[in-house]
């Protein structure tokens, strides 16, 4: 059963070519090696108009769907998750601006986003707001003209990123209830009294992520998103889509994992024969491929329920925890078929176990996954 019309099974295809003949597999490991940010490859995908991908028409962008999103970030994740991250942040960070963007936001910030002159990160945790993330400490005051902040927000991806404009969310009314006064603030990574530090992470090396520290950082009054107090709604919105995002990722960055594995598999002879004749093996290979077609199932649904705006929550959450928990299983089970092999950057299979440890943590654990799951099954 073909899920996909012809134009989206064109677009899936441009996608994997692109990767494939013009950032290539090995651009990708050398900006891991490296842990450098993949700027190249950013301009290269701006030229091509793929920023405007999810921006309406009316304010210049292409109108596109969140099940062609999806697609993108499936194929854009193909020789790594990480390399998928740059894009898929500041495409999905945007998206907060065409819903709660002011006229002004609009105007100032996407037309330089789809050409590819400014990028975006999202800023939600803190040392002690992770998973509960309305524990948020970082304050944000009215002053004036502006809104001074101060505070502390760690795990920030691609923050440090060359004219970087970070959605923050800040504590702007300690006296209000945890998950209000809240809210989100755009904050430019060049601002003043902001310290961004590039952490060295096992995995998330090129794009990066990182940790900020916020002493006196004024930003003008014009640089809350939504109304003041609305951030919580803002960031349970935003999850919903990061998620579909990061799922689609997961998917694509699995299948490469398992075709790598297969293809050493076929290629390796041992005991006369490829290790692929060995039944053990066999079935490995046969369970990750299963596993990974199943994840990418469950995204299809979930992007689908989201395009037609459909309520969705359970279903993202469900995409989200099979297809990372697939994407650290078939690595893991990658680097035992590959053996000695697997260790080598040139394999590629250690860079995309690395990233699969992550996978199960950012945008929300496992853990938070279920719950979530779980609070939906109640009667």
């Amino acid at each position: 059963m073909n899920f996909l019309t012809e134009e989206q099974a064109l677009w899936q295809e441009t996608v994997a070519r692109v990767m494939e003949k013009e950032v290539t597999r090995e651009y990708v490991r050398q900006c891991d090696v490296d842990r450098q940010y993949p700027y190249e490859a950013y301009e290269k995908i701006a030229r091509m108009g793929w920023l405007r991908l999810l921006i309406p028409e009316e304010q210049g962008g292409d109108g596109g769907t969140i099940f062609d999103y999806a697609l993108m970030c499936e194929g854009l994740a193909r020789y790594g998750f990480d390399f998928a991250t740059a894009f898929m942040v500041s495409t999905f960070t945007a998206m907060n601006i065409v819903k709660y963007g002011t006229p002004e936001q609009r105007k100032k910030y996407l037309a330089p986003f789809m050409k590819g002159e400014i990028r975006f990160s999202i800023s939600i945790s803190e040392p002690s707001a992770g998973s509960d993330a309305a524990n948020t400490k970082t304050r944000a005051e009215a002053d004036g003209e502006h809104w001074t902040i101060r505070g502390q927000k760690l795990w920030c991806s691609g923050a440090a990123a060359k004219n970087a404009v970070i959605a923050m969310l800040v504590r702007t009314d300690k006296e209000a209830k945890k998950h209000r006064g809240l809210s989100v603030l755009l904050v430019p990574n060049d601002t003043p009294g902001l310290d961004i530090r590039k952490l060295p992470t096992m995995a998330r090396r090129a794009t990066g992520t990182t940790e900020i520290f916020l002493d006196d950082a004024k930003v003008p009054a014009g640089n809350v998103l939504g109304a003041p107090g609305t951030g919580w709604e803002i960031i349970t919105d935003h999850l919903e889509l990061e998620r579909i995002a990061v799922a689609a990722a997961y998917v694509g960055n699995a299948q490469q994992a398992v075709t790598d594995a297969l293809r050493y598999a076929h290629e390796r002879i041992q005991f006369d024969k490829s290790i692929f004749e060995f039944q053990v093996l066999r079935h490995m290979l046969a369970d990750m491929q299963t596993s990974v077609d199943a994840a990418r199932l469950l995204v299809y649904r979930a992007a689908d329920m989201a395009t037609r705006g459909e309520v969705c929550s359970r279903e993202v959450s469900m995409a989200k925890l099979f297809a990372s928990e697939t994407l650290q299983t078939v690595t893991r089970n990658g680097m035992q078929i590959l053996g000695g092999h697997s260790m080598l950057p040139e394999a590629d299979m250690e860079r995309y176990f690395r990233e699969g440890m992550q996978s199960t943590i950012g945008g929300g654990t496992s853990q938070i996954q279920r719950t979530i799951i779980a609070k939906s099954l109640r009667l």
